[in-house]
């Protein structure tokens, strides 16, 4: 399909199934695509494995699915950060599983994953417990583990202007992690603050191709997560 546009989130997330994994753009604040999650949790979808480099502040956005119950597993680099409460509590009650992945060492697994490379071999980790049972292998004197590419049933992210082909830009840092997000899932989901007709956006300046991105949906406002936590926001 070439009009990539639906017309609703609710559209956009309504055929994730039970025990998707689901990546989940976003860093910190900086790109995370708040109604988007909020409509998963509505959608009722549950069992997943969510990749993100954190697990959400207050009870928004990731957080907020994470203390609906519908997150089995997170798969993440920094699981407490500022204003991270549910996980945390979660994880020590022993109802929530956590895979830690050192930040590049996420961020690449996910790019050799988009790129179709099914592993790659990182010193990174090497000696710590987050090496305990993956493979090593000596190169030029040094040892390396292996790590799996990630890849993911769906993706979901947020851009800031997107052409109805699903060409994509970003604004500043909020791109993040979703570039290679985009390639890694199977059905990559984007909300956006503007759509535009094909031929109005430079094509210099596209980030993300169309080829990578399933569907499109404009979110006009998006709410931000940083005013959401300091209101005492709660979602649902």
């Amino acid at each position: 399909m070439i009009n990539k546009e639906v017309p609703s989130v609710a559209e956009a997330v309504a055929d994730i199934f039970d025990g998707a994994t689901v990546m989940i753009g976003g860093f910190g604040e900086a790109g995370s695509p708040i109604e988007l999650i909020h409509a998963l949790i509505d959608q009722g979808a549950s069992g997943l494995t969510v990749v993100n480099n954190n697990t959400g502040s207050g009870e928004v956005g990731l957080a907020a699915l994470i203390k609906a119950g519908r997150v089995s597993k997170m798969i993440c680099s920094y699981p407490r950060s500022m204003n991270s409460t549910v996980f945390p509590e979660l994880y020590r009650s022993g109802k929530i599983e956590l895979e830690l992945v050192p930040q590049g060492t996420l961020a690449e697994r996910i790019r050799a994953g988009g790129a179709g490379i099914p592993a790659f071999y990182t010193a990174t980790a090497v000696g710590t417990m987050l090496a305990d049972g993956k493979e090593t292998r000596e190169f030029d004197g040094k040892t390396y583990i292996m790590e799996r590419g990630l890849k993911a049933d769906f993706t979901l992210i947020k851009c800031r202007q997107a052409d109805t082909y699903g060409n994509l830009i970003f604004n500043k840092t909020a791109r993040n992690f979703a570039p290679p997000m985009a390639m890694a899932g199977t059905v990559t989901i984007v909300q956006t603050e503007s759509v535009v007709a094909p031929g109005e956006m430079d094509p210099e300046i596209v980030v993300t191709p169309g080829i990578f991105v399933n569907r499109v949906v404009q979110v006009q406002n998006p709410q931000h997560e940083s005013v959401l936590v300091a209101s005492g926001v709660s979602y649902p």
